[in-house]
């Protein structure tokens, strides 16, 4: 487990009502990365992914463009310790 990491990640921009949650669950399932993603009242979307840290950075590199129709104006990320996700899915 030494090699896993967490990234709690916050995605500013047009980036609701562009299927930018699925894609994320996509493209994280496709990774082999754990986690989860949603979105925020204020306009935002905010995930969090664990996994093996190449895995988990083409993730956080993943959303700077997200899914095709989102326009990404600004991606925050926080690294933390594992807490052990399991899965990737879309929170409500």
């Amino acid at each position: 487990m030494a090699d896993r990491t967490r990234a709690h990640v916050f995605v500013t921009g047009t980036v609701q009502g562009v299927y930018y949650r699925a894609s994320t669950r996509d493209a994280a399932r496709d990774r082999d990365v754990d986690g989860w993603v949603r979105n925020l009242d204020d306009g935002r979307v905010e995930a969090v992914f664990e996994g093996p840290q190449d895995a988990v950075e083409a993730m956080v590199e993943w959303c700077h463009d997200g899914s095709q129709a989102a326009s990404v104006e600004d991606v925050s990320v926080e690294y933390d310790d594992p807490e052990g996700a399991d899965g990737f899915r879309i929170r409500r």
